[in-house]
């Protein structure tokens, strides 16, 4: 049997093909009309406000009315929806990858540790500088410090996915896999908090609000480093998109097709620490968008194919964080609310909705 057709076979509600390749076109060109509309808006949107017309103005090269319109687009909002692209499709392009490996409707960056071994790599590069983890901090390192963040959260997220693997190996329920990663993600935890307890109060205040999610401290040279590696996570992500299809189906079955099981686990492992964990260096940790988006898509698409889900989550995935940051800035306001917070009061009632709608998530893995 071949590979398209028990992909085919573990897809919820079957629909005859041809419907079903309209239907996922349909909500295909849904998404990105979505991800340009919370785009415009999350630039538009603001505690200054600036008409639409010039704010199209301005992104088309055109002359703004004040000087300050245009500081304010080009300097201030432009790089936070850009950077708001790259977390939204980094991050669920990095879940849908780590519910399918580990074949667990549940995984997700933040909830296997990834997010917490990331937060401690960086911890220990601030901490190593005389600094903390914070926006200004982050801009304070330069273009060196930029990569050794990333360096040092990619690296803390692959330990983490790749101590969480080699248990997996012995522990074939995926629940105890789970209860696993969340134990993991607690010890990291705790190291950090030990950090926080013997550091300045000042300090202290600088890491939590890191720790709420911000896409505000990302400009310049840094965006252009999280873009890139962003990138190539995204570039390796679907590469393996066939990999994953047969992965599906169990690692047992993968190899009787020929599939080389260990070089596509290491090949995901690789996108998905380096899509966590920069995005994590740069924006804190930023939860439910890699555990609610591939639910989201495979509900909307209802397929099982990567080949349509990875391009379908990193819209959607983008969609979503451009109207949490909408959310956040509360337009008319002075106040700025964590994202965290917003993508968390979002992405739990989605969770909730795919579940109690489709009742037997679990078909979609196995």
């Amino acid at each position: 049997m071949s590979t398209t057709v028990r992909v085919a076979a573990t897809v919820p509600q079957r629909v005859p093909a041809a419907a079903g390749a309209r239907r996922r076109a349909a909500w295909l060109v849904v998404l990105a009309g979505l991800v340009v509309l919370g785009f415009v808006l999350d630039i538009a949107l603001g505690s200054v406000r600036i008409p639409l017309s010039a704010v199209v103005d301005i992104l088309l090269g055109r002359p703004g009315k004040t000087p300050a319109w245009e500081f304010i687009v080009q300097q201030i909002r432009l790089p936070k929806a850009l950077t708001a692209l790259a977390v939204g499709s980094g991050l669920a392009v990095s879940g849908l990858q780590m519910q399918t490996l580990f074949r667990n409707p549940l995984a997700g960056p933040s909830v296997l540790g990834l997010t917490a071994g990331a937060g401690l790599g960086v911890a220990v590069v601030m901490l190593a500088s005389g600094s903390v983890a914070g926006s200004f901090a982050i801009r304070a390192l330069g273009i060196g410090g930029s990569w050794s963040l990333v360096l040092a959260a990619t690296t803390g997220a692959a330990l983490v996915m790749g101590l969480v693997l080699a248990l997996s190996a012995k522990v074939r329920d995926n629940v105890v896999l789970l209860i696993v990663g969340i134990m993991i993600a607690s010890v990291t935890g705790a190291i950090v908090s030990l950090w926080q307890y013997f550091s300045a109060p000042e300090q202290i205040q600088e890491y939590l609000l890191w720790t709420f999610g911000s896409l505000g401290g990302v400009v310049g040279a840094h965006l252009t480093v999280l873009a890139l590696v962003v990138g190539v996570g995204l570039v390796l992500a679907f590469a393996s998109a066939k990999s994953l299809n047969v992965l599906l189906l169990g690692e047992n079955y993968a190899r009787s097709m020929g599939l080389r099981v260990g070089r596509s686990r290491t090949l995901i492992i690789l996108s998905t620490s380096l899509l966590a964990g920069s995005i994590t260096a740069f924006c804190g940790p930023i939860g439910f968008v890699g555990i609610a988006v591939p639910h989201l898509t495979r509900a909307l698409l209802r397929t099982a194919d990567h080949r349509v889900l990875l391009p379908a989550s990193c819209l959607a995935g983008a969609a979503l964080t451009l109207g949490c940051d909408c959310i956040t800035q509360l337009p008319g306001s002075q106040i700025t609310l964590p994202l965290s917070v917003v993508t968390s009061l979002l992405g739990a009632p989605v969770v909730l909705w795919v579940v109690l709608r489709r009742q037997s998530i679990r078909s979609s893995f196995s």
